[in-house]
């Protein structure tokens, strides 16, 4: 698979890296910087993108302002693209509004987009989480998240002693934090582990938005951490201690 990334600054530059060490040898990646200053609007995409662009199947968006949005139908073109994504870290970098637009423009030209909000949320078939989950078909889209978006993990647990003994990250992060949380567990308890993966996230750090985000009412950076949280849970649920309260003015049956 060709892929072209485009980026600007330090939030698309570790994507990317980590694309490069840990994508299968078979996927071809080129990259565009692009301009690290745009206007508030463009009105000709053609004095900011360079004459051509490598031919890639697949482009992936990490820019930090809306006018690399605005350029990423031209992007396509050049590029002849048959898949898009468009990550939402930060809904400032591509407000909703612009993404609308996006999808009609993408639409027309035949490009199959994706907007997963958070990045982190991508999965083989969809994106985005609970009421704003999107189904999506394309097997190129699938193809990366198959191997980047929502984290995955394989994890074994020293039943003796009830510690993280081992951990596989079946799919990362784009950003590489999934690699991260996983060395940073082994040897946590499994009592402790949920909230330690938490903590790892953040201390990656994760680079998504801190404004609260109006579709799920918290910051896109806690979403995020909670998306990690939730899947270091699930492997080690079968081994977790569950407590049960009994209120005070309960009476049990044996009283």
């Amino acid at each position: 698979m060709r892929i072209l990334t485009i980026s600007q600054g330090e939030y698309g530059r570790r994507m990317v890296e980590n694309i490069r060490q840990h994508g299968p040898e078979g996927w071809k990646i080129e990259s565009w910087t692009a301009p690290r200053f745009l206007p508030p609007l463009i009105d000709d995409p053609e004095e900011f993108l360079p004459p051509e662009l490598p031919t890639a199947d697949l482009i992936i968006s990490f820019g930090e302002h809306p006018g690399v949005a605005e350029l990423l139908p031209d992007i396509a073109r050049l590029a002849g693209a048959k898949a898009l994504i468009a990550p939402i870290d930060n809904e400032a970098w591509l407000p909703r509004g612009l993404v609308n637009q996006l999808k009609g423009w993408l639409e027309e030209m035949g490009v199959v987009t994706v907007f997963p909000k958070p990045l982190c949320s991508l999965t083989e078939e969809s994106y985005n989480l609970r009421h704003r989950r999107q189904s999506y078909n394309d097997p190129l889209i699938a193809e990366f998240a198959h191997h980047f978006g929502m984290p995955k993990f394989k994890i074994e647990v020293d039943k003796a002693t009830r510690t993280i003994a081992s951990v596989e990250v079946e799919r990362d992060a784009v950003c590489g934090s999934s690699r991260f949380v996983a060395q940073g567990l082994i040897g946590a308890s499994v009592d402790e582990a949920e909230e330690k993966a938490g903590l790892l996230h953040h201390h990656y750090p994760c680079l998504a938005a801190m404004g609260i985000d109006d579709d799920y009412h918290d910051t896109l950076m806690h979403v995020s951490g909670h998306i990690t949280r939730e899947q270091v849970k699930e492997q080690i649920r079968p081994f977790l201690r569950i407590a049960y309260l009994t209120p005070p003015e309960r009476v049990s049956e044996d009283s």
